[in-house]
């Protein structure tokens, strides 16, 4: 009896983990397969029916997934909404004789019938309404929690019932080693909760802060003008982009694809929706006013160094315990800011006395609870 309630219990749990990886997979792709209709427009798309000398493989240039790389080529969903109220006369005089000197160079050994364009136009316009193809999504961490809980389950039925196992301390030390993985896994998920290190996406402008700030040294405060005065940083408007822009019409590494949505923008009365990087929660305050004014912090020691890297990133965890740890270790420039002035009396009169050299965040509330979670 003992023999078969193992076995049943042992089938349950390995057709119930099947059933899960299945769905977890489905999941992590749902977009639906190209029809029968566009799958020569699939291949042709990426290269895979030779169309004269030099067949050219549209998705090396122009991804159908979401990438966390910068491919200053228009993506595929790009593609989509951009040739969107194209006819197909202008449509093919785009891919085949097309204006601006990058876009002329990568077409230039393009060579496709009118059939052809039809076909390749119909694949890209499948994903007008999936957009691009998420990434998949990553089960292995999952995979080890199952695991180790079946170990947990499977070697504690073999304590109780089976006793398959004959020496106990086997029985102890996966138990043991199990739980502390768990309980491992458990404690780093839900510090990470809520967090989002690396945060990258994908902006509806490829802009790049290594050339603006970087190559070009375009101040901060240029594009983020409130950041001294405000809350938050800001973003910057169409016209801000445009005061560079009205006369910079195509950029050496993107052409003109990505310079036009600006202009796109404006003729639509629209503003580009940049997408925010760096959020805190709803129940923390914080002031870019307090930092980049008063603090006199540079934005790359809470942003990283911007002038690095194409794609924006959030380089820090912005939890409770990374500000706390910077609050405990700088010094602030007390003496010769005015906004300390006549406030602090009593680190006034320690700093004219020569008691104190220096004073640190945590000593004029940087730890006061009140202050971030009022």
């Amino acid at each position: 009896m003992k023999t078969y309630f193992y076995k049943y219990l042992v089938s349950f749990l390995f057709i119930h983990i099947l059933v899960n990886i299945n769905l977890l997979c489905l999941a992590s792709n749902p977009k639906d397969l190209p029809t029968k209709d566009n799958k020569l427009g699939k291949r042709l798309y990426f290269g895979l029916i030779k169309t004269g000398d030099n067949t050219v493989n549209c998705a090396s240039c122009h991804n159908i997934n979401v990438i966390d790389t910068f491919n200053w080529n228009p993506s595929i969903a790009d593609l989509t909404l951009s040739t969107k109220n194209m006819d197909s006369t202008t449509f093919s005089k785009i891919l085949l004789s097309p204006l601006g000197k990058r876009i002329s160079d990568a077409h230039k050994n393009v060579q496709l019938s009118a059939d052809q364009i039809v076909l390749v136009r119909e694949y890209i316009n499948s994903f007008r309404k999936t957009g691009l193809e998420p990434p998949k999504m990553k089960i292995n961490r999952l995979l080890l929690f199952i695991f180790l809980l079946i170990c947990i389950v499977g070697i504690s039925v073999d304590l109780v019932y089976t006793q398959i196992i004959r020496y106990k301390i086997i029985h102890v030390i996966v138990l043991i080693l199990s739980f502390v993985f768990i309980l491992k896994i458990t404690i780093e998920d839900a510090i990470s909760l809520g967090r989002s290190k690396g945060y990258a996406p994908l902006q509806p402008i490829k802009f790049s802060h290594k050339i603006h700030v970087g190559d070009n040294k375009t101040d901060c405060f240029y594009c983020h003008h409130t950041a001294e005065e405000a809350k938050s940083a800001g973003i910057p408007s169409n016209g801000v982009c445009l005061n560079c822009h009205e006369l910079i019409l195509e950029g050496t590494n993107s052409g003109k694809f990505e310079i036009q949505k600006i202009h796109t923008s404006v003729s639509n009365k629209e503003n580009v929706q940049w997408i925010r990087i760096h959020k805190l929660p709803d129940h923390v305050f914080f002031s870019h006013a307090q930092h980049a004014n008063v603090g006199k912090l540079n934005c790359s020691e809470c942003h990283g160094d911007m002038s690095e890297d194409h794609l924006a990133t959030q380089s820090a965890d912005l939890s409770m315990g990374w500000c706390l740890d910077c609050h405990r270790n700088r010094k602030v420039n007390f003496e010769s800011n005015e906004y300390y002035k006549g406030t602090f009396e009593e680190y006034q009169k320690k700093f004219k006395d020569k008691m104190i050299d220096s004073i640190l965040v945590v000593e004029v509330g940087g730890e006061n609870c009140m202050k971030c979670h009022y």
